[in-house]
């Protein structure tokens, strides 16, 4: 008689072998629907594993696809979702709804949600520092702006040669204690997601010195720059540059970027070109993307590798809890997550 667990074994192994012998091991999209299986997000009526929304395109994503683990919604209700970020010590997750102008915290103990700040300045991407401080880049404010522990906040920037800042949209910060940070227009387009004003800067990328605050323009090379994040041994800077449906990859120097070194094109279900908004790198280098239909995950070099289909159109990720291996994603109205096999490969 069969053990349970050669049984299970051979559930496991049968499902990860369709999954890789009906998508094969190309870039060819026309066999994947964009649209995810209808699902009760409630959890009363769960799909059987392992999740069939979570789909290999490359037999290298089956090592980070968990057979007994769901995609789970967490909330929703909010207008727009962005900037998930994890805080460690709370084991919490802080995330914006840039046009209720509000950040919201997930608590991992019980998941409830509240409101954890308001107004936020129409707040977008948000991190932590290596000191446990919340950075945010706001809209409204047109700044970078840094919670300090006694709950009061600093300027971090907010003008380049002084001129205002468009819209500061995501932050991330290095070891050497520095800020680095996308200013594209979209927070002055309108009323809704901030305060239509004048654009009197290019879409730029820049870094704020850790010893002295200096504001330098890191590059030029961008059309719309967006989401943004490091490689894991920080040597390259990816921006997600949805102006050109592109992730531009730049080698890092002692204060700033060199020159491109990678160039990145992502394909949406159909073979559609497609832009990520905001970006994250796990342990092994492959980035992790918001974008069309979910998140998309390609390796350093540009492969896609694997898919996770949501209902909703992915601004962001994070990787976070306790071991940083789950995936924490903003969508549209929601925020989903889902344990993957890989970590994280920053703090935020």
């Amino acid at each position: 008689m069969a053990t349970r667990r050669v049984v299970l074994k051979g559930a496991i192994d049968a499902a990860l072998l369709v999954s890789t012998s009906v998508l094969g091991q190309t870039l060819d999209f026309g066999q994947i629907s964009g649209k995810p299986l209808p699902r009760d997000w409630s959890g009363t009526s769960p799909l059987s594993y392992p999740d069939p929304d979570v789909i290999a395109l490359d037999p290298r994503f089956n090592q980070y696809i968990l057979f007994n683990t769901p995609l789970q919604r967490l909330y929703t209700g909010s207008l727009w979702a962005e900037g998930p970020a994890w805080n460690g010590v709370g084991k919490y997750l802080v995330w914006s709804d840039i046009p209720n102008n509000t950040q919201l915290r997930w608590l991992d103990e019980n998941n409830h949600v509240s409101v954890f700040r308001q107004p936020s300045h129409n707040s977008n991407g948000n991190t932590f520092d290596f000191q446990g401080r919340q950075l945010s880049a706001e809209h409204a404010g047109r700044r970078i702006v840094r919670y300090e522990h006694s709950g009061n906040y600093s300027v971090i920037a907010d003008s380049f040669e002084g001129k205002k800042l468009n819209s500061p949209n995501d932050i991330v910060v290095h070891p050497d204690g520095s800020i680095w940070f996308t200013d594209p227009i979209y927070g002055l387009r309108g009323d809704y997601e901030g305060e239509k004003a004048e654009s009197e800067l290019p879409g730029s990328v820049y870094r704020v010195d850790p010893h002295n605050g200096e504001i330098s323009r890191v590059t030029e090379d961008v059309v719309m720059p967006n989401g943004l994040c490091f490689s894991p041994d920080y040597k390259t800077l990816y921006i997600a540059d949805t102006g050109a449906d592109e992730i531009r990859g730049f080698a890092l120097r002692a204060n700033g970027i060199a020159n491109r070194v990678k160039t990145i094109s992502l394909q949406a279900p159909g073979g559609v070109r497609c832009a990520a908004d905001g970006v994250r790198c796990d342990t092994d280098g492959n980035l992790w993307c918001g974008a069309y239909p979910g998140v998309q995950v390609v390796s350093s070099t540009g492969a896609q590798l694997g898919l996770i289909r949501l209902p909703e159109i992915c601004s962001n990720v994070c990787f976070g809890g306790e071991k940083r291996n789950r995936l924490f994603m903003t969508a549209s109205q929601s925020l989903y997550a889902l344990y993957v096999g890989t970590r994280g490969a920053h703090i935020c």
